[in-house]
């Protein structure tokens, strides 16, 4: 039979069969009567001392019986289960004990300390402590953006365009768009810096490429919120979103997404090439279609990821490349003909990139991954995280030199890079062998932000051959690749040609003239 005492049983007439001898000692002197069974416990005890003539039972007496602080411990959860004693009067009087929502317990100066937390509960104690508070993660342009739109009037532009900005998560968007633009200017074209008229790479094509990758980011990104804001719902660095918010119906969400995507790829198809249209259709079908519902089945998402990180600096290389084609100018020659090796380099170094990155930046929000069901490495395999974060670091020693090789930069870009490469290796080293507590992860983190810019700006510094032009252009030294100042245009070829010729007469003149 299962019965519930109070948290003051033993000091009722009929429990001081469950005292311990050395507690019966101390009270044989004191007569408790026997009285009605009182709901209050510091009532009762005072009451008795009050009749006896004798101090009030102390705690202390009744620390060597376990069951009071087995009742101290049931009392704050509500109740106390415990077996049948072998004690009959008190199994007899099981429907008489008091419930023990109605008893009063001491005050917290009298309880004696619980018992102390296990080693290994602790550990994880604290690490969910420093999973929370160990990594400060930016304020969120999107969070932001939405907050600045609720507080504008309704229907106005004041409040749609920080929504529609919202939608396009600006910061991942000007991301993309700066790495296609590096990778750009990365084409190795030896006319860059000479004195014509229009520049080999064009201004406007340029122009056309970052608009329509920003359009094309910014529809992949809206269609991403669109299938998941009852999960956005659920983390506290997506709850702000405009669509968890109601700042903007479904149906205008999609018209955003269907429309930036639309003309987007369009500006690329007609105002730079169809390769790059189709790579900028390509980043949309895979993160909206594949990367975002992938999210919530498998650990891979990351790695589609990383992929649609990829194609941009792709983008960049095939828009440079178009401008110096000598054929067809399709996909086969702007992405696989000789000497398009340094554009998938590049596109090799935003995939490797993205991993300590974004290992870095999960981990310390891994509990709200898991709640809201979506399958990250962070907390699926914690150990493989940290392996995989220093595995992709490492690959960025190859990658850098790939750049040398293929001749896309100098080969001082190997040495330049060294450093950031080094310090990026090295946080890994310790998040891998931390597993992400004690500041590692926040360490990783910074790092990976810091480390993409420099590389870039690295490697158009340290373009191949762009400082012996600009000295050359300075110092009017002529070009060597130009075959010694004795290249001509189209103009010029003319113009000798048309001096070269000679009349008839003439010829018949000079033949007719004695020599000298």
């Amino acid at each position: 039979m299962i019965i519930r005492y109070p948290a003051a049983s033993a000091f009722r007439s009929n429990g001081l069969g469950t005292v311990c001898l050395s507690c019966i000692l101390q009270t044989a002197k004191t007569k408790i009567p026997s009285r009605p069974v009182t709901r209050n416990f510091s009532t009762a005890t005072t009451r008795a001392a009050a009749v006896t003539g004798t101090p009030r039972l102390r705690a202390e007496y009744f620390s060597a019986n376990n069951l009071l602080e087995k009742a101290r411990a049931a009392s704050r959860r509500g109740a106390l289960t415990s077996s049948t004693p072998s004690n009959g009067s008190i199994a007899g009087q099981n429907a008489a004990a008091p419930k023990p929502e109605d008893i009063h317990t001491t005050s917290t100066s009298t309880t004696p300390p619980l018992k102390e937390e296990l080693p290994h509960r602790k550990r994880q104690a604290a690490r969910r402590a420093a999973s929370q508070a160990d990594l400060v993660l930016p304020q969120n342009a999107s969070s932001n953006l939405t907050s600045q739109a609720s507080s504008a009037p309704a229907n106005s532009l004041r409040r749609l365009i920080p929504i529609l900005l919202s939608l396009s998560k600006p910061r991942l968007s000007i991301l993309v768009v700066l790495t296609a633009m590096a990778s750009y200017t990365l084409y190795p074209v030896p006319e860059l810096l000479s004195q014509t008229e229009t520049p080999s790479l064009s201004t406007l094509t340029l122009l056309f490429l970052t608009t329509g990758t920003t359009l094309c980011a910014a529809s992949a990104n809206a269609l991403n919120m669109l299938y998941e804001p009852k999960w956005d719902a659920l983390m506290s660095r997506t709850r702000n979103r405009p669509l968890v918010r109601g700042l903007i119906s479904t149906r205008g969400a999609a018209l955003f997404a269907v429309l930036s995507g639309v003309i987007g790829t369009t500006l690329l198809y007609f105002g730079v090439n169809p390769t790059v249209s189709f790579l900028g259709a390509l980043n949309i079908a895979l993160y909206a279609g594949v990367y975002t519902p992938l999210k919530r089945i498998s650990v891979l998402n990351t790695w589609v990821g990383a992929i649609v990180g990829g194609i941009p600096p792709l983008m960049g290389w095939a828009a440079a490349a178009g401008q110096s084609a000598t054929e067809d100018g399709t996909w086969r020659e702007l992405l696989l003909g000789e000497g398009n090796v340094g554009g998938w380099l590049l596109a090799g170094l935003l995939v490797a990139w993205q991993f300590p990155h974004f290992m870095a930046l999960s981990w310390s929000i891994k509990d709200e991954y898991k709640n809201a069901g979506y399958r990250m490495l962070c907390w699926v395999n914690p150990a493989r995280n940290g392996r995989v974060a220093l595995r992709y670091s490492l690959a960025f020693f190859p990658i850098c030199i790939g750049l040398c090789y293929a001749g896309v930069t100098e080969w001082s870009f190997a040495i330049a890079s060294a450093p950031i490469n080094v310090w990026l290796v090295k946080e890994a080293v310790t998040f891998w062998r931390l597993e992400g507590i004690k500041g590692s992860a926040r360490g990783l983190f910074w790092a990976s932000v810091w480390h993409l810019p420099v590389v870039m700006i690295l490697a158009m510094v340290e373009k191949k051959g762009l400082w012996q032009r600009v000295w050359r252009a300075v110092v009017g030294e002529p070009d060597p690749d130009d075959g010694e100042g004795e290249w001509m245009d189209e103009d010029e070829e003319e113009a000798v040609l048309e001096a070269s010729k000679v009349s008839p007469e003439a010829r018949k003149a000079d033949i007719a003239m004695p020599s000298r």
